[in-house]
């Protein structure tokens, strides 16, 4: 039968067409999107892999994981083009007396490494997240299991709501204001670790509840009817079965203050410091109180806050790279725990 006069083949009508074209449409935008952001991290994988990596052995180039910024001088020495940070320089200016005369070119944070900057970093995402986690459980637990709903309870979830949507730049401010001035903690770990758990508190808080409700009202009645009280039904029977929604909560967390620059800006990071945290205490507490360096501000400054030139630009993407690498490596450790107990907690 010839398909033009068959009464059943589909027809396309003025509508199905409009559909059709805004589902390529759309199908376009999603591979546009997709194609931008494979070309932005394979020009930081690219870019920055010569950074962190040489070609001859060991293949890695220890310096920019074990030292700390240092500015860059460029000369020209007996014919030769030579490149030093600042603390090779002077000792090879004490070796030769005659390179006092040398002619240098210097470049701001282009020599050493990002080693104080990686400390930070992991100090302030594993502080605040766990801050985060602590309050937002715990303030979770409570609405999904103890609060009676009411008026009052959905105006503080609709809050919860409107606070994940507020700027990162407005919880560094609040942050600025009432750890740093009000309390008087300066910029410090302990400022920074209180402003980013609060910035992702809303996050923690409404992916943990979701995970609580989505447990079966079964096993909540279960345990209260073998005689349970119901911290213990909550502790034994709904924690356990609710702990991957919650790292997933924490994933999403994890992502967000590692990669923020304007609250620890203002609250937790200082340009360059070469003493780590823990380094020259006067007592225990002082550690909570130190300024660090941490890597999204690092990014920050040496991409906007210094001249441009070759020197700066491999600084530039070895950070963003190493930066990239760090956050992936504790989502992924993070998502094989999660993953783990999905497959010991199975209902």
């Amino acid at each position: 039968m010839d398909e033009t006069t068959n009464i059943f083949r589909k027809r396309k009508s003025v509508s199905m067409r409009g559909e059709q074209l805004v589902f390529w449409a759309f199908r376009a935008s999603t591979y546009i999107v997709l194609l931008c952001g494979a070309a932005v991290f394979l020009t930081i994988f690219f870019k920055g892999a010569g950074t962190v990596f040489k070609t001859e052995a060991p293949f890695i180039n220890t310096t920019f994981f074990t030292e700390a910024p240092e500015t860059l001088y460029v000369f020209e020495y007996k014919g030769e083009d030579m490149e030093m940070g600042d603390k090779a320089f002077r000792a090879f200016k004490e070796s030769n007396p005659d390179a006092e005369k040398v002619r240098t070119s210097t470049f701001a944070y282009s020599a050493g490494g990002i080693w104080p900057a990686i400390a930070g970093t992991l100090l302030l995402v594993v502080g605040s997240m766990t801050i985060a986690l602590v309050l937002g459980v715990s303030a979770a637990v409570y609405l999904s299991e103890y609060a009676r709903d009411g008026a009052f309870i959905r105006f503080v979830r609709l809050a919860i709501l409107n606070l994940a949507g507020v700027p990162s730049i407005v919880f560094g401010l609040f942050g600025f204001g009432m750890f740093v001035s009000f309390f008087g903690w300066n910029v410090s770990l302990l400022a920074g670790w209180f402003t980013l758990a609060f910035m992702v508190l809303p996050v923690v808080i409404t992916a943990s509840e979701e995970s609580l409700q989505a447990v079966p009202q079964g096993f909540r009645e279960g345990s209260l009817a073998l005689g349970a009280t119901q911290w213990q039904t909550i502790r034994k029977n709904v924690m356990p079965y609710a702990l991957p929604g919650i790292l997933t909560s924490s994933i999403l967390g994890i992502a967000r203050v590692a990669g923020e620059t304007a609250p620890i800006m203002f609250t937790a990071a200082y340009v360059v410091r070469d003493k780590l945290p823990w380094e020259d205490l006067m007592n225990a507490t002082d550690f909570f109180f130190q300024g660090v360096m941490a890597l999204p501000y690092h990014i920050y400054v040496v991409s906007s806050k210094i001249p441009q030139n070759e020197y700066t630009e491999r600084v530039q993407y070895g950070t963003a790279f190493v930066f990239l690498l760090l956050v992936a490596s504790i989502a992924a450790t993070s998502i094989v725990l999660r993953n783990h107990l999905r497959n010991r907690y199975k209902w």
